[in-house]
């Protein structure tokens, strides 16, 4: 190894340092947002924690390929190995190793052509041990209920104090009983030797804190999450109380704003939550605590592994064709993949470039559960035989600025990456009459749910939200999204004669960003079932009145309330 190599991963390291300072200082600041509901705070300092990335690195590949006389070394790709082996040595003793490896990997791509990317430039693979010994900094703490429910919790309350009082603990540790004399089974609340195992750190998110942890006797475990939120001049309170996994997993989801939560070890807090929600892979553990890059590094790792060990090849997703965007996946892997096309249809009113930036906003906007996470890519190569024929040839046609053929590869320049989900539509066609009340109810909350985050949908075909395993319903066609203060929502005006209403065209003015919610109904809805039932459900989506009061709320600076959980009161 040179010096010249010694110099550059030092710097690459410091870069990772400066960041993992804005990273830790900005996630600190939770708690004060939190007791002193701050809400609006609270999205901009997510925002400046996910943009804080890309400055970064951004500013520390700048700073390499502008020193002298450092500079022509960083850009010769010869040179890289070295560099590479001199960054092992610098992060073997940390406990944020495997985000350095992918910090490492960031400053590579800023610098040279993906075509340049190999495990010897960079770390395609980890070079982390799989297993290593435990860090000995304490990351949980333990409660024994001694017998006591009733002692257990007021143990675990009293143990995380706020600025800001309990409103009335007394109440949470009867509620927190009540719930785990319903949730445990009978032998368990018994058991003198009941724990609760907590992560110290608490878990905050939009205008929520969790306490998270699990709960252990005799070899048995349960999930234990306090959802606890902090009513204004009231105090802090426990809203509920989790004890179901598929529960905790939709609380991590993948359609849900990245927690903030403090952590020396970022491993051993991704293991703890793994063994809560074994199904989660470890990307979206990942990208849940806020760890979005490094997510992005473990999704490529097991995709590659998922195309070494098996002979899955690329198909159309199944659901009605886009307009503006191409989709396709694999059939046993859990993902699809999105490109631009080079032309739109006639009815979008876009380009390629509005496009990006929607998807970018979705990505650093508050989620509430109901937009699902994506992962943007450059320069994918595949090889042409993992895809379907048919497949590929669509992709040739519709995109073929993006679809490049290179031999026997296809290099897919840009591209994003999402959680698939069954469409809508799709789902509704085969629904039994309780699936399609159920779907229906929680399509609506959908539309609710992001409309009080400040979005409005655009296009809300059913064909636009996906059904994921735990039955929720989920928007994924970021197209055609606004902010809700920036749509015109009006009301039909009375047609002055009969004449009017059957002309081909409106007898009143349209601006483009002008909604008529009265006309929802047929436009979502060909089922006359279907139409009536939503109705029933929803109607307030169909007035205008409706979209007005939300506006002028956010307008106000209000943040309303979103849950991602079934709440104690509803459960009663």
């Amino acid at each position: 190894m040179s010096y010249a190599s010694d110099q550059i991963a030092q710097q690459i390291l410091s870069g990772f340092d400066r960041y993992r300072r804005i990273f830790r200082d900005l996630t600190a600041g939770a708690r004060a947002r939190f007791e002193q509901a701050r809400w609006n705070d609270i999205q901009e300092a997510s925002t400046l924690r996910i943009n804080a990335y890309e400055e970064q690195v951004q500013e520390t590949a700048d700073q390499l390929a502008s020193s002298a006389p450092l500079g022509d070394q960083v850009r010769d790709v010869a040179v890289w190995p070295d560099i590479r082996q001199s960054y092992i040595a610098l992060i073997d003793q940390r406990f944020d190793d495997e985000l350095a490896e992918t910090w490492f990997n960031s400053v590579f791509c800023s610098l040279h052509q993906h075509d340049q990317i190999s495990d010897d430039t960079m770390f395609v693979h980890s070079t982390r041990p799989v297993t290593r010994p435990p860090s000995r900094i304490s990351l949980t703490r333990g409660f024994i209920s001694e017998g006591s429910l009733q002692g257990l919790a007021h143990q675990i309350l009293s143990e995380y104090s706020f600025d800001v009082p309990w409103e009335d603990m007394t109440r949470d540790v009867d509620m927190i009983v009540n719930q785990l004399q319903q949730g445990l089974p009978d032998w368990a609340q018994m058991d003198r030797g009941l724990t609760a195992e907590m992560v110290q750190s608490v878990f905050y998110r939009n205008k929520g804190a969790y306490l998270v942890g699990r709960l252990i006797s005799q070899q048995e475990q349960w999930p234990f999450v306090l959802p606890l939120v902090n009513r204004e001049h009231q105090g802090i309170s426990v809203d509920t109380v989790i004890t179901d996994e598929s529960d905790v997993s939709i609380i991590f989801s993948f359609t849900r704003s990245y927690f903030m939560v403090e952590c020396a070890v970022p491993s051993e807090l991704i293991a703890f939550i793994k063994r809560l929600i074994p199904g989660k892979h470890l990307a979206e553990l990942y990208t849940a605590i806020g760890f979005y890059k490094q997510g992005k590094s473990e999704f490529y790792r097991s995709l590659i592994a998922h195309l070494t060990h098996s002979d899955d090849r690329f198909i159309m997703a199944p659901g009605v064709r886009g307009m503006v965007m191409s989709v396709f996946t694999l059939p046993r892997f859990n993902t699809v993949f999105k490109i631009i096309k080079d032309r739109f249809a006639p009815s979008k009113n876009i380009d390629r470039t509005t496009v990006i930036e929607k998807y970018r906003l979705v990505k650093r906007h508050d989620r509430v559960g109901r937009m699902a996470d994506t992962q943007e890519f450059a320069d994918f190569r595949f090889p042409r035989d993992r895809f379907d024929p048919e497949c590929l040839q669509e992709l040739l046609e519709v995109a073929p600025s993006t679809v490049i053929e290179e031999g026997d590869t296809i290099l897919i320049r840009h591209c994003w990456t999402e959680r698939r989900m069954t469409p809508l539509n799709i789902y509704l066609e085969n629904a039994s009459e309780q699936q399609t009340y159920d779907a229906l109810l929680d399509y609506g909350k959908a539309i609710k749910e992001l409309a009080a985050a400040n979005i409005f949908p655009g296009d809300m075909l059913l064909k636009n939200f996906g059904v994921t395993r735990h039955g929720r319903v989920v928007f994924y066609d970021y197209d055609e999204i606004s902010y809700l203060t920036e749509v015109n929502f009006r009301v039909i005006p009375e047609a002055l004669y009969p004449e009017q209403e059957m002309a081909s065209e409106p007898w009143y003015s349209v601006s483009p960003n002008d909604v008529f919610p009265e006309e929802f109904p047929v436009f979502l809805f060909a089922d006359m079932h279907q139409r009536r039932l939503f109705s029933r459900l929803h109607g307030d989506l169909f007035e205008a009145s409706y979209w007005q009061g939300l506006q002028e709320q956010i307008r106000a600076g209000q943040v309303l309330d979103v849950y991602p959980y079934r709440r104690a009161a509803e459960s009663a």
